[in-house]
């Protein structure tokens, strides 16, 4: 069953004051991991997720996108404890693409410990050596999905950012990274491990970049990707 995948980062003693510099950095990270370079869309919520928008603003794709920076400074003008800064960003994995199967519009609109990076890349690398027949109708292309970057105010939502992180990373549907419902055969193998490589290059580059102490690769029903990923390989083994 599919699962929704988050990454949380934390930083030791961050003020409000040096939230927007995080999420610049944390934003411009994806450009160079397989993604684009402006900014899709912001939100600034209050409270918690209950209440409405205080701010929101939709750019558009590619060349009509904000600038990171520029969206950041623009949601963060309503700079509050108890505020939430939300920003979609376009970010491309493999899919399959066949005349039976339409992608899922949640990968391009809208609990595990990664001490499991070495978990992750030594599956997709084991996926890529897998021999079955490679018979499934269809091709492979690059979708583009939104993921969703979260920066917390201190007391959004009671406090969330103790528990989500100070930056939260929404990747949407885990089902890229396992292709649950398609044959394992050497192509399809080969396109898993690169969008997990990619998750995994994505996570260490974001955590460099924004100067992160603490990583979490976590999933909505609490299900380790790394293990999920090893049960995937054993029932084709």
């Amino acid at each position: 069953m599919a699962d929704t995948l988050y990454l949380s980062l934390w930083y030791p003693n961050l003020r409000l004051a040096g939230l927007g510099d995080k999420l610049v950095a944390v934003l411009g990270e994806f450009g160079a991991q397989g993604g684009e370079k402006r900014v899709y869309a912001a939100t600034t919520w209050p409270i918690d997720w209950n209440e409405s928008p205080v701010f929101q603003r939709i750019y558009g794709h590619g060349e009509r996108g904000a600038e990171p920076r520029r969206a950041v400074e623009e949601a963060l003008e309503l700079l509050h404890e108890d505020y939430a800064y939300e920003f979609q960003i376009g970010w491309s994995l493999w899919e399959l693409e066949t005349e039976d199967r339409a992608a899922d519009p949640s990968l391009r609109f809208p609990k595990g410990d990664l001490a499991q990076d070495d978990n992750l890349n030594a599956g997709a690398l084991q996926l890529s050596r897998l021999s079955h027949d490679d018979n499934i109708e269809g091709r492979w292309v690059k979708q583009s999905r939104l993921v969703r970057v979260t920066g917390y105010g201190p007391l959004f939502d009671e406090g969330a950012y103790e528990q989500e992180g100070h930056i939260r990373i929404d990747f949407g549907s885990d089902g890229a990274f396992l292709l649950e419902e398609t044959e394992l055969n050497p192509t399809a193998a080969r396109h898993v491990e690169e969008n997990v490589r990619q998750l995994v290059e994505i996570a260490g580059a974001v955590e460099k970049a924004s100067g992160a102490t603490a990583r979490l690769l976590w999933s909505e029903l609490g299900e380790s990707l790394a293990q999920r990923l090893a049960a995937r390989l054993g029932a084709v083994n």
